[in-house]
């Protein structure tokens, strides 16, 4: 399959518009076209000793959950690891894909394939994404009727403020007269011009009105989960199910203020990786991540809340082995799909 061909696969598999802004997501390198991938290697670090795996299997393109560049590079040469890996890439024409919060939000990614450690549960995203085509520009629309004979000087006033998209006029009756309504999209910046401008003569506009120009939700998209368990279970029972979900032998705990191992968890919130931004401020009887602060473990305990840390990666890596089953069928088994023998955790328990 051509390079071009299986990325834009792969952003239909998963929207690169649904990662977070921060996020540096897509293709990251790019051998010299044309370049044809017969093999797609998975892992979620891209660490020397994986690129040297994906060298030695031929792999023509690695899809790296975590992107390995993610603040610019000023220079490419022998000197750092990451730029290592570019230049290891480039000279065995191994291009490099990172999906990274665009599998996260997604409703078969990462923190939809976590809930499964959990038992049986119904799950919704705890930030939803958005439709990110709709409205197509503004964030706010006027309206607003004038007198016809002093149209075109409204227009002229309007039509000089910045950031103003889909202006319209139509005729309209109002109590009796004959008006012209006009509408407008337009950004929160110009929303203040265009509302002081018709402030100035109140006389000239009449029936105003603002609507807040909402994007509408993607059903079952966007980051972390909040989980309700068919039936309530102990956390002791929970800590064993994530586990064996993980194939952990060990996880770190902490258990909310006047709970015990014992305490039914109904409802978990989760988020694959580093959730405390995405978790703080959720009611839930357990927390479930890879990774968070000192502080906000305290937050949550000192709140009746239990923890589950997991370290960072080992909430995500596990979702490989599904995605190269899923990535099968969706590239219609085109090209042979690998994960990553050598990818783990870099923290052990000694």
């Amino acid at each position: 399959m051509d390079l071009r061909e299986l990325v834009s696969a792969l952003n239909d598999f998963a929207p690169l518009s649904l990662a977070e802004s921060w996020d540096n997501v897509g293709l990251l390198v790019e051998p010299s076209p044309p370049h044809t991938v017969n093999t797609l290697f998975l892992t979620n670090d891209l660490t020397e000793e994986v690129m040297e795996e994906a060298v030695q299997k031929k792999a023509d393109l690695i899809l790296s959950y975590h992107p390995p560049i993610f603040t610019p590079l000023k220079r490419v040469t022998w000197k750092t690891w990451k730029e290592r890996l570019v230049v290891r890439a480039l000279e065995h024409r191994i291009g490099i894909y990172s999906p990274h919060t665009a599998y996260d939000a997604i409703p078969h990614g990462v923190n939809n394939w976590l809930t499964k450690g959990l038992g049986a549960c119904t799950s919704v995203p705890l930030h939803p994404s958005t439709a990110p085509g709709y409205p197509a520009e503004g964030t706010h629309r006027v309206e607003f009727c004038t007198d016809t004979e002093h149209l075109e000087a409204v227009l002229s006033k309007i039509k000089d403020i910045q950031e103003i998209s889909c202006l319209t006029t139509f005729p309209a009756r109002l109590e009796g007269e004959e008006k012209t309504r006009v509408t407008l999209n337009c950004s929160q910046k110009a929303l203040l011009e265009v509302v002081a401008l018709l402030s100035q003569n109140s006389l000239l506009y009449h029936k105003t009105e603002i609507l807040l120009l909402q994007k509408p939700l993607l059903p079952h998209t966007g980051m972390g989960r909040l989980c309700t368990l068919s039936e309530p279970v102990s956390l002791s029972n929970i800590i064993e199910r994530i586990k064996s979900h993980l194939k952990l032998p060990h996880v770190r705990i902490a258990v909310g203020m006047g709970k015990t191992p014992e305490s039914p968890v109904k409802k978990a919130a989760l988020c694959a990786g580093s959730g405390s931004s995405v978790l703080k401020g959720t009611e839930a009887d357990l927390y479930l991540t890879g990774e968070m602060s000192h502080h906000d473990v305290l937050d949550a305990v000192a709140n009746g809340i239990s923890v589950i840390l997991c370290e960072h990666s080992n909430t995500e890596r596990g979702f490989l082995s599904e995605l190269r089953d899923v990535l099968a069928t969706h590239l219609q088994n085109k090209i042979n799909v690998i994960v990553s023998e050598k990818d783990r955790d870099p923290l052990q328990v000694a």
